[in-house]
């Protein structure tokens, strides 16, 4: 496994995205966790519904789709103002602490870093920019290009296009399970970011490494050249 680059996933990977859940608590005293483990499940499910049937619709929009549904499962009365509110919250989600250290150092041996998203082009600038980690991607891959969200193919396929080497050159991380594993189905060499100690997925397949946080990527490629 020679890997010339590498490809993170975005949400829930460089940006944590239950951290919403401490503004939904401020709106919504008792719900906030509930709202934005329902939300971040919902969006996913959106997601994998509109590609299935090719029924693209920007990642943005999406998520606001599956916010107004869950406070409705919820019974929450979602106003303008707190829409808005989280809305604005999720373009500038919290980055997990260890993210830009990784990152410098992964530079600093002269990997090429990109993001591979569903997010919208103005969501992960937006993100990246609220993160500080401004200038630390050679690209920010987002599968608007494609209008179709992972696991399609040819989301995975834009990662391979951009770089210009075969997928299992290109090391994707992610610390979502099923975006991993179908990414090894692909043929990229993955690393699952597993935060929670989950159980692996029961679809036949593994990632090619794995670790609780971003720090244990660099110790991946250092096995993998050795």
């Amino acid at each position: 496994m020679h890997i010339q680059a590498i490809a993170f996933d975005a949400y829930g990977t460089l940006f944590d995205v239950y951290s919403v859940g401490a503004l939904g608590e401020k709106l919504f005293p008792g719900q906030g966790d509930a709202l934005a483990q329902l939300w971040r499940r919902k969006q996913i499910e959106y997601t994998q519904l509109r590609t299935m049937c090719s029924m693209y619709k920007p990642f943005w929009e999406v998520t606001q789709d599956a916010l107004v549904f869950v406070c409705r499962q919820l019974g929450l009365e979602l106003t303008i103002d707190a829409q808005n509110a989280l809305m604005g919250q999720y373009a500038r989600l919290d980055a997990f602490p260890e993210n830009i250290e990784v990152l410098k150092q992964l530079r600093s041996q002269g990997m090429k870093l990109s993001i591979l998203s569903n997010g919208t082009s103005h969501m992960l600038h937006s993100a990246v920019d609220a993160a500080g980690m401004q200038g630390m991607f050679n690209h920010l891959m987002s599968v608007e290009t494609v209008e179709k969200f992972k696991t399609a193919p040819e989301a995975y396929q834009m990662g391979p296009d951009v770089f210009g080497v075969p997928a299992k050159n290109i090391l994707f991380v992610s610390s979502n399970c099923w975006d991993v594993c179908c990414a090894t189905w692909f043929g990229y060499t993955t690393f699952w970011v597993n935060r929670t100690g989950a159980p692996l997925e029961e679809l036949g397949v593994s990632p090619h490494g794995e670790g609780r946080s971003l720090k244990d990527v660099i110790a991946f490629i250092e096995q993998v050249r050795n």
